[in-house]
């Protein structure tokens, strides 16, 4: 039973380590658009409350990937669900930065552009920890 758990545990461990990941970048992004939404919309261009509700948004997302992570067993429906929802922030905000929707500034565009890049690795991260989980 010991050796087991011990193979279900080393196959989930880049799985837990990509999620992981993705919570705490994704929950400091948040906690930032919400301490710092003023400054930060000055910066980016979105107004303040756009920030403020993305970063509401982005804490809670955070902490329900952070939670997942610390499954025993992770669950494939769960993560399936949050890399669904990571393709669909790349491709949104790819899209924002194309027809201007956010009102960005130049260094807002690179910024979006940049953290698409980020969400859509943890995305690619989180495929290949779930397929390591089904390998033998």
């Amino acid at each position: 039973m010991s050796t087991a758990l011990t193979v279900t545990a080393d196959r989930m461990k880049f799985l837990r380590l990509a999620l992981a990941a993705d919570a705490v970048v994704t929950g400091g992004n948040g906690l930032v658009y919400l301490a710092f939404g003023g400054p930060v919309s000055d910066l980016l261009g979105p107004g303040a409350g756009l920030l403020r509700g993305i970063g509401a948004f982005l804490l809670v997302y955070g902490v329900a990937v952070g939670l997942l992570a610390t499954r025993r067993a992770i669950s494939p429906a769960a993560t399936r669900a949050v890399i669904a929802l990571n393709i669909v922030w790349t491709l949104a905000s790819v899209a924002a930065v194309v027809t201007g929707a956010a009102d960005l500034t130049t260094i807002g565009a690179i910024w979006t552009i940049a953290q698409a890049l980020v969400v859509g690795a943890f995305a690619e991260l989180q495929i290949v920890g779930l397929r390591k989980t089904r390998d033998n």
